[in-house]
């Protein structure tokens, strides 16, 4: 089998020599402009349309990361670039499950117990006792309850959090309050203290995070984005903070990466900033998922991850 390798910024040789041992029988190589050789399967992360263009060979694309918006903008912007043939699998988990709920636990329990408005106290050098936000009001709303939410809404119920759970079909999970479907998009919101956004990026849901949600929260919220930059309207995040519908939010994706030095959101102390680090790829853990989905492929075995274009994940 070939596998072409595609993922900028990264130290390719270290990923080629993993999958070199879980796939020995592998013709291997890295992607570089002007290759259009033959190829059974590509991995990629953000790819260029360049590595698509033309090829019909591709049997399966496998994402490097659980979100595949960067590959559907390419095909949204050139209908036609991705290969009819191929599957586009995306990664399942890999190691990210437990960082993203390690991220974002700490993010709420920082909420909640007010650090965020002792690191601001300590600035000023102001000794001052405040009062905890009562646990049982404490409501937070998971946005997306795919394997990362899922696992994110599980973990904050352990701590005896109010937690509930928004997915576009109904899901059941212990300990959490399930929402589906717009229509129970604004009971879901109704009176939420934190919204934790891990909704997949699809042309549904860009801009999610907005003037209207946030009206809907309780008063003096908190917003934690982990998904994608392009959920949030950015104006509408600083209007909200400015008028106090808002009392905090906790960034670790946007629009544009890295964050311009001159955006708005560096000037702002309620805004908590992480350069896109709540979970990352893990290579080893990757590699064996990616290659296993590759060899039960060539099985004609059926695969789990893949992508329904319609719906954008």
């Amino acid at each position: 089998m070939r596998i072409l390798f595609y993922m900028p910024h990264s130290d390719a040789g270290a990923w080629l020599h993993d999958f070199a041992r879980a796939l020995p029988d592998a013709a291997l190589r890295e992607w570089q402009p002007g290759d259009h050789a033959p190829a059974d399967f590509a991995v990629v992360w953000r790819p260029p349309r360049e590595m698509f263009a033309g090829r019909d060979d591709l049997r399966a694309v496998f994402n490097l990361g659980a979100g595949v918006d960067a590959i559907l903008a390419l095909e949204h912007a050139h209908p036609g670039t991705l290969p009819r043939s191929a599957q586009i699998v995306r990664l399942e988990d890999s190691g990210m499950a437990p960082q993203m709920a390690e991220y974002v636990t700490h993010a709420v329990l920082r909420y909640m117990r007010r650090f965020d408005e002792y690191e601001r106290q300590q600035a000023e050098r102001s000794w001052k006792e405040l009062d905890p936000h009562p646990r049982a009001t404490f409501t937070v709303g998971v946005l997306g309850l795919g394997v990362l939410g899922a696992h994110v809404a599980k973990t904050l119920a352990s701590f005896g959090l109010p937690v509930r759970g928004y997915s576009r079909s109904a899901k059941q999970i212990d300990g959490v309050s399930t929402y589906a479907g717009d229509a129970h998009f604004d009971a879901f919101l109704d009176g939420v203290k934190v919204l934790v956004n891990l909704l997949p990026h699809t042309l549904d849901t860009r801009n999610v995070l907005n003037t209207r949600t946030f009206a809907k929260l309780a008063h003096g919220a908190y917003l934690i984005n982990v998904a994608r930059g392009g959920h949030l309207v950015e104006q509408d995040l600083l209007d909200a903070l400015a008028r106090g519908q808002l009392a905090g939010a906790t960034l670790d994706v946007f629009r544009e990466e890295p964050l311009p030095p001159d955006h708005p959101f560096w000037q702002e102390p309620r805004i908590t900033i992480t350069p896109h680090i709540s979970a990352v790829t893990l290579r080893e853990d990757s590699v064996v998922q990616v290659a296993r989905k590759i060899e039960a492929v060539m099985r004609g075995e059926t695969v789990t991850g893949v992508v329904d274009l319609a719906r954008g994940y």
